[in-house]
């Protein structure tokens, strides 16, 4: 049993693009994980993906990343601490996102640098 879907479902994709395949089918749905996926999809690290509600899974087409994970703890910062975090979890400063959930949403780190809003860790990737 699941304990934490999102780092679950990006530890998954991370393990496919190694192994080279192309598509994941990630079997269990959150409202979190879909957010996610959003933001990466975005970003171009997701191609698409198509959510099946009937056996509750989601089907994901890999783009470009190189890393994905989830950060735990989910470190709560404010404004001020975006740029500590990144520095931290990403390799380069022109490289990479942070997702951060807000109480306006999740957003990118540097969404939530032009909002001027802190908010909790969620994921990362490049």
């Amino acid at each position: 049993m699941a304990h934490d879907i999102v780092a679950d479902a990006l530890n998954m994709m991370k393990n496919a693009k190694k192994a080279g395949n192309e598509n994941v089918k990630i079997k269990i749905i959150s409202n979190l994980l879909i957010e996610v996926l959003k933001i990466m999809k975005q970003e171009g690290a997701v191609k698409k993906y198509k959510i099946n509600p009937k056996d509750k899974s989601i089907e994901v087409a890999l783009g470009d990343f190189t890393e994905c994970k989830s950060i735990k703890p989910r470190f709560s910062c404010d404004k001020t601490q975006i740029e500590k975090y990144r520095r931290r979890y990403l390799p380069s400063r022109n490289l990479g996102v942070v997702i951060i959930s807000t109480n306006k949403g999740l957003m990118t780190h540097e969404e939530a640098e032009k909002e001027k809003t802190g908010g909790s860790l969620i994921a990362y990737f490049y």
